[in-house]
C-alpha cells in the first residue's frame, strides 16, 4: 500500500478505456461535439455590426441627397430602407424594422450647390447599448467621406493620427472568438465526461470492489483521469484543426507552449470534473454541478463576451479562479501575438496552481469517503 503503483493505475486505466470503445456515445461527444459547435458558434458569432437598416426620410430628393443616401449605402454597413407612407422613419425604428433613421429636409442640395452649411439628422435606437456603439463608430468616417464628395472640400486637422492594429490587422472577429469558443467548449467537455466516472462506480456498485482491492486513492483518480485526458486531447487537436483550415485562425507561436497550456487547462477540468463527481456520488446531479459550473461562469466571467478589465473589481477577483479565463488569454496570446512563456508567466502559474488545487481537493475528499 506504500507509494504509487503505476501497474494498478494502468489497470483502472485500461478499464475506463474499454467504458469509452463500448459507449459509442462518449465517444462522439468527445471527438464529435467540439469541431460540431466550434463550426457551429464560430459561423454565428460575429462582433461586426453588419446589415443595419436604416430608414430615410428624403425631403429634398434632390442630387445632393441622393448622394448622400449612396454614401450611407455603399460604406458596406447600412442598409436602406423607405419610410412607410405617412409615417415617420421613427416609426419604424420604434417597431423594430429598422435600428436608425436619417432626417434629409428639403433644399439640402441648394444649399450644398451655394456653399452653405447643411444640416442631416441621424436618429439611433439606443435600446442595445453595444450596437448603438458600433454604428456611433461608424459614423464619422461617413462624415468625412461626405464632406469630401459633396462638398468637394477636404477635412483639414491639425494634425493626423494613423491607426495600424496589431496582430488582428483585419480586424477578422473569428480570429478572436475561436480560440475562446474553443477554450469553453473543451473545458466544459471535460467537465462532464470524468464528472461521471466516480459517480457511475457508487451508483453501480462498483466502487466497493475498488474499495476491496489494495488500490489507493491516487491510483484511483490517475487511473481514471488519463484516459479523458487523452481522449479531450484528441478532441482539443481536431478543433485546432477546424480553427486553421476552416476559419483561417492564424498561429504566430510555438507550438510545444500551446500545448503546454493545453495540458494545464484540461487538467484543470479534469480535476474540476473529478472532484464534482466524488462530492455528489450521483451522475444526474454531477452532470447538472457540471453544467452550472462549467457553462455560464466560463461563457460570462472569463473574458470571452464581456473584458474582465470592465468588470466590478469584485468579479475581477473571482475569475481568477475561473481555469477558463487564464487559458483563453494564454490560447489568444500564443496564437495571434506569439507571445513567449515570460509574457505569459502569470497565466501559466494561474493554471497550475488552479489544476493543483482541484486534484488535492478531490483526492483529500476521495480519501475521506474510503474511510
Amino acid at each position: 500500500m506504500n507509494g504509487f503503483n503505476i501497474h494498478r493505475a494502468y489497470s483502472i486505466a485500461r478499464k475506463e478505456v474499454m467504458h469509452i470503445l463500448r459507449d459509442p456515445f462518449t465517444l462522439a461527444l468527445a471527438l464529435g461535439l467540439p469541431v460540431m459547435l466550434v463550426t457551429f458558434f464560430g459561423f454565428a458569432i460575429d462582433y461586426e455590426v453588419k446589415n443595419i437598416k436604416l430608414a430615410v426620410s428624403d425631403r429634398d430628393n434632390g442630387p445632393a441627397s441622393r448622394r448622400l443616401k449612396e454614401i450611407f449605402s455603399s460604406s458596406g454597413y447600412f442598409h436602406l430602407v423607405e419610410s412607410d407612407p405617412g409615417a415617420g422613419p421613427v416609426a419604424l425604428v420604434d417597431s423594430g424594422r429598422a435600428a436608425a433613421a436619417l432626417y434629409i429636409e428639403p433644399g439640402f442640395s441648394k444649399k450644398i450647390k451655394g456653399g452653405g452649411s447643411v444640416e442631416a439628422q441621424f436618429v439611433l435606437d439606443g435600446s442595445d447599448n453595444s450596437k448603438a456603439g458600433a454604428i456611433m463608430g461608424y459614423l464619422p468616417g461617413i462624415q468625412r467621406s461626405a464632406l469630401s464628395k459633396l462638398a468637394g472640400t477636404q477635412v483639414r486637422e491639425p494634425f493626423s493620427v494613423e491607426t495600424r492594429f496589431l496582430y488582428n490587422p483585419e480586424l477578422n472577429s473569428r480570429w478572436f472568438t475561436v480560440p475562446g469558443l474553443a477554450a469553453i467548449i473543451i473545458g466544459l467537455l471535460a467537465i462532464l465526461l470524468t464528472a461521471m466516472t466516480v459517480a457511475r462506480e457508487w451508483e453501480n456498485g462498483s466502487m466497493e470492489l475498488l474499495l476491496s482491492t489494495p488500490v489507493r486513492p491516487l491510483e484511483i483518480m490517475a487511473g481514471k483521469l488519463a484516459p479523458y485526458g487523452a481522449l479531450v486531447l484528441a478532441g482539443v487537436f481536431f478543433v485546432y484543426l477546424l480553427s486553421r483550415l476552416v476559419f483561417g485562425v492564424p498561429f504566430a507561436g510555438s507550438h510545444l507552449l500551446y500545448l503546454a497550456a493545453c495540458l494545464l487547462f484540461v487538467t484543470a477540468a479534469l480535476s474540476q470534473g473529478l472532484l464534482i463527481s466524488v462530492v455528489t456520488r450521483q451522475q444526474q446531479i454531477a452532470m447538472q454541478f457540471g453544467m452550472i459550473t462549467g457553462l455560464l461562469p466560463s461563457m460570462l466571467l472569463s473574458g470571452f463576451i464581456f473584458p474582465v478589465e470592465s468588470m466590478p473589481r469584485f468579479f475581477q477577483y473571482l475569475t481568477m479562479l475561473l481555469p477558463p479565463r487564464w487559458f483563453m488569454a494564454a490560447a489568444r496570446g500564443i496564437t495571434l501575438k506569439g507571445a513567449d512563456l515570460g509574457e505569459l508567466a502569470v497565466p501559466f502559474l494561474a493554471l497550475g496552481l488552479l489544476s493543483a488545487g482541484m486534484l488535492t481537493l478531490a483526492l483529500i475528499k476521495f480519501k475521506t469517503d474510503l474511510e
